[in-house]
This record gives C-alpha cells, structure tokens and sequence, in this order.
C-alpha cells in the first residue's frame, strides 16, 4: 500500500507542477483537509473549494511556481517527501525558493490530510513516526 501511495503523491505533485488543478483534485478526498505553513495560523484548507481556491490564488501570486520532489517515502497511509520549491512572484522579481517537508495520509487512493513542514522531524512528529518507522516500510 505504501508504494501505491508514494506513486499517488507523484501523481498529485506533478499536477501541481503542471498547474492542472482538475488532476490534482482527483486525487484528493472530497473531504480533504490541508495546511500549507502560509495559513497555518489561519486553520487550513477544507475540501475540494478550499483546495482550489489556495492554488489558484498561489498560482496568481507565482505563476511559474514548480515543484522538485527530493524524496518521498510511504509508512502505511502515509507519505512523507522533501521538496525544492521555487517561483517568481508576478508583480516582482521577487524569487521564492524553500526546501520544505510535507506529511500526507492517503486512504482508498485519495489523499485525506497533507500539511507542510520546514523540517523532516516536524512531519514525522505530525503523523506519529520515528525516524527508524520512516525507513522501515520504503
């Protein structure tokens, strides 16, 4: 199942690379909650609108924005992947680029949960594994 998931979380961020949000939400519950650290303080994202309504409002605000992942490993339901992100913001020059972490749980091949994290241990803290549980089932 774990491999399944990993290949899931490709699929869902190669969507987001692509700015194809019809393909993103296809592989997201139609309950999904998500905390990108932007809105964290704000309570997160709520199914497919919330969903949509922060990407295309990302996308407005970095039009060239991309996605690398560096990593990704599944641990049951869960994945756990590093990312290299980068864009231009459209009023200004201004150059985003983070390496940042990202935690999603996966059930019935739709993704339910994802938050995003600036360290590895903060996301395996998030869903509960140690470092030893993250490489047992990769």
């Amino acid at each position: 199942m774990s491999q399944e998931n990993v290949d899931l979380y490709y699929r869902a961020v190669d969507a987001i690379d692509r700015h194809d949000l019809s393909a993103l939400l296809a592989l997201m519950d139609d309950e999904v909650d998500a905390v990108p650290r932007i809105v964290a303080t704000e309570g997160g994202l709520h199914g497919h609108e919330g969903i949509r309504r922060w990407w295309e409002e990302w996308f407005a605000t970095f039009p060239d924005y991309s996605i690398e992942v560096v990593e990704a490993r599944g641990v049951g339901d869960v994945v756990i992947a590093s990312l290299r992100t980068g864009g231009h913001g459209a009023s200004s020059d201004l150059l985003l680029e983070e390496l940042i972490w990202q935690a999603s749980r996966w059930r019935q091949r739709k993704c339910v949960w994802w938050q995003v994290f600036e360290t590895r241990a903060k996301a395996l803290e998030a869903v509960g594994l140690s470092e030893q549980d993250a490489h047992a089932d990769s």
